[in-house]
């Protein structure tokens, strides 16, 4: 028994902590992470990527009892690693969930309110039909299959039993700040036109407040928003690919700085 044990004890450690990492890291990370994905389908494919990155993993393979405090400080370790790493990636699915906020305020649509399956909760239609769209454009440029590439040069930047230093964190923290300004960025025309409007309509109350212009500005407000929303919508790929990317160079840059420490 005990050499059966002995020989065991290796391959959980090749399996189990690269398992944590890409668990922590599908849990955080957009689409993948979200409760409309089974969390056994979540559990498989984690498995799955840990054992196609063994030979990654099992180079510098660092063997720890797991009935000990160094494992489970090695596991919050591995978690931190992933988590973060999924969260960076979130960040790119936030600014889209946000302009969504931002576009159904203002053209009135945040009283219909709707059940979100992504999150489990309520949001309006808007944010909910840009959802679908950042999931279809997360598939079709490929972002799974970087979130597999980001999480397997991880484990050479941050391998196993070399610490953990908190600068990836510090850094993702402190870029929290862009997600608000690209959202913006993408929802000042909407804004913009629907204030116009708001004044005129405003203006045109002064000179015939006979007018039920409370009717009569909320439909065409709905009606300008719908079309800078048409004209909008072409440019989320492009800003979610740019933004994606600003997420990858921040974290090469991590992994940089942590190969020369």
């Amino acid at each position: 028994m005990e050499p059966v044990l002995y020989n065991l004890l290796p391959l959980l450690n090749a399996l189990w902590w690269p398992f944590v990492r890409i668990m922590a890291m599908l849990s955080a990370a957009p689409v993948l992470g979200e409760m409309m994905v089974p969390v056994p389908v979540r559990i498989l494919v984690s498995l799955v990527l840990a054992i196609i990155m063994l030979p990654i993993t099992n180079k510098e393979q660092v063997v720890i009892d797991p009935f000990t405090l160094r494992a489970v400080v090695a596991t919050l370790e591995q978690a931190i690693i992933g988590g973060v790493i999924g969260l960076a990636f979130h960040f790119t699915m936030s600014a889209i969930g946000v302009l969504g906020f931002i576009v159904s305020s203002q053209m009135g649509f945040s009283l219909a309110v709707m059940n979100d399956p992504l999150n489990g909760t309520s949001s309006d239609v808007v944010s909910a039909l840009l959802a679908m769209l950042t999931i279809i454009i997360f598939f079709a440029v490929d972002a799974h299959l970087v979130l597999a590439g980001v999480i397997g040069e991880s484990f050479r930047a941050w391998p196993l039993g070399s610490g953990y230093r908190p600068l990836l964190l510090e850094t993702v923290a402190w870029n929290v700040a862009w997600v608000f300004s690209a959202a913006m960025l993408l929802a000042i025309p909407i804004v913009f036109s629907t204030l116009v409007v708001q004044l005129g309509f405003g203006f045109l109350n002064r000179v015939a407040p006979t007018l039920n212009l409370f009717a009569l500005g909320f439909s065409v407000i709905t009606v300008f928003g719908l079309l800078m929303l048409g004209h909008v919508v072409r440019f989320i790929p492009e800003h979610y690919v740019r933004m994606s990317g600003r997420v990858l160079d921040m974290i090469r840059q991590q992994m940089q700085a942590a190969g020369h420490g």
